[in-house]
Formats: C-alpha cells, structure tokens, sequence
C-alpha cells in the first residue's frame, strides 16, 4: 500500500534532498494511530525524457502491522512517468487540436505509452466526471454545464476541482496534476475503475499549510514501481 502527499517540490529538489529529505509523517489510514517511519526503497521515474531514482520512505503502523510508502504527489501509482507529463499528453490529445504522437513527442514519452494513457482515461472518463465536478461543488465551485464527450467532460471537472481548491491555503503550489493525483490516491488510471478515493461530504484531506508541508493529503493506493526502460 501507499500513502500519497502533495509535495510541492520539483523532482530535481526532491532527488537532491535524497534520504534526508524531510517528508511530514501521517497517522495510519486503517487505524488513524501515529505511524513511524520503516527504511524506504529507491523508485524510478521519468521526467522531461530522463530516469531518475527517488528514495520513498515507508511509514509502519504498530497496532496493524502494516507498512505504507510515502509518495509524492507527482508519482503515478504504477506508471513511470510524472503526473504533469501524463495531464499534459491527456489535455494535449482531449482538448488539444492534435493526436496522441504530437503530444506524446511534446511531452517526450513514446507514443504508445501515451496511447495507453488516452484509452485508460476514457475507460474511467465517466467516474472520474462525476467525482471531481462533485467535489467541485463541494470546494465551493460552479456547477459545470454537461459535455457531450466523457473524456472532455472528466478533465473540465478536474480543472474545475482544481480551481476550487486553489482557493484554500497551500493548494496553488502543488498544481493541478499532482492535485488530481492525490486525490485519487495515485490511481488515477490504475486498472480498477473505482472512483476517486475522496468520498464528496465525508472529506478525507487536509489542505496544506502554507510555506510547510505539516498538514497534507492522506489518501491510500497499491505501488508497483515500473523499470526506467518500460514505457509505462
């Protein structure tokens, strides 16, 4: 399992601070019991065309036992590439006037990796839609007027969660994609199609302070870090 943060971090601050870096430690999500942190593991990542390895830490909770990995907001549950790439091909090929391969050569990802982005995003458009433009409303946003298209549709409701949220402290700083991704705990297009982990009118997240990350998102996914060499 994994806990996902919304670090505000580039990943070149985040792979410079290394095993030193000072990640805020969350209560368990099963037990809401204080959890410690438990060594960690390096995990690649792409980012603008490079591999990079980061160290995520892992946290362990006593009473349940379990241990938990602590990702930053920009790493996708089991794809090797950042969450800003991932947005940029998906809103380049959504609402953008091109195809998949010019936007998958913009964001420097291969073009079938991005594909599969495309087609996963639409197997969920419709969940996705219903969730973040509830959540939207919920943040103290406009209702959003129907799309005919669920992938067009599933996107402006991101923007518009995005949009609302903005609006708390600390939330700007962290960008749409990596606020996307945390909501949904990193799954944004894991194979499941369960909806986003935040449950509209049972809130599970606490906006992050501002110039500190003492107060973040806690939500809960599976990991499966990708080799540098997959076109995940």
């Amino acid at each position: 399992m994994a806990i996902v943060w919304p670090c505000s971090l580039s990943v070149d601050e985040y792979v410079a601070a290394g095993r030193e870096l000072e990640v805020p430690r969350p209560d368990c999500p099963s037990c809401s019991g204080p959890m410690t942190f438990w060594s960690g593991y390096l995990r690649p990542l792409r980012s603008e065309g490079r591999c990079v390895e980061l160290w995520v830490p892992r946290a362990r909770c006593g009473p349940c036992d379990a241990t938990h990995a602590l990702l930053p907001a920009f790493v996708v549950a089991g794809r090797l590439d950042a969450a800003e790439a991932i947005g940029a091909v998906l809103e380049g090929v959504v609402d953008g006037p091109g195809g998949v391969r010019p936007a998958a050569e913009a964001a420097t990802v291969p073009h079938t990796t991005a594909r599969e982005w495309v087609r996963r995003l639409r197997e969920r458009a419709d969940r996705l839609a219903v969730s973040f433009a509830a959540l939207a409303v919920e943040l103290g946003g406009a209702v959003l007027r129907p799309v005919d298209d669920a992938a067009r549709r599933a996107l402006a409701s991101m923007r518009a969660a995005f949009e609302a949220a903005a609006g708390l402290p600390g939330w700007a700083a962290i960008g749409r994609w990596r606020f996307v991704n945390a909501v949904v705990g990193g799954r944004w297009l894991a194979t499941n199609t369960n909806s986003p982990y935040l449950v509209v009118g049972k809130r599970r997240f606490m906006p992050p302070a501002p110039q500190t990350e003492t107060e973040e998102i806690w939500t809960t996914t599976n990991d499966k870090p990708s080799p540098c060499t997959a076109g995940r």
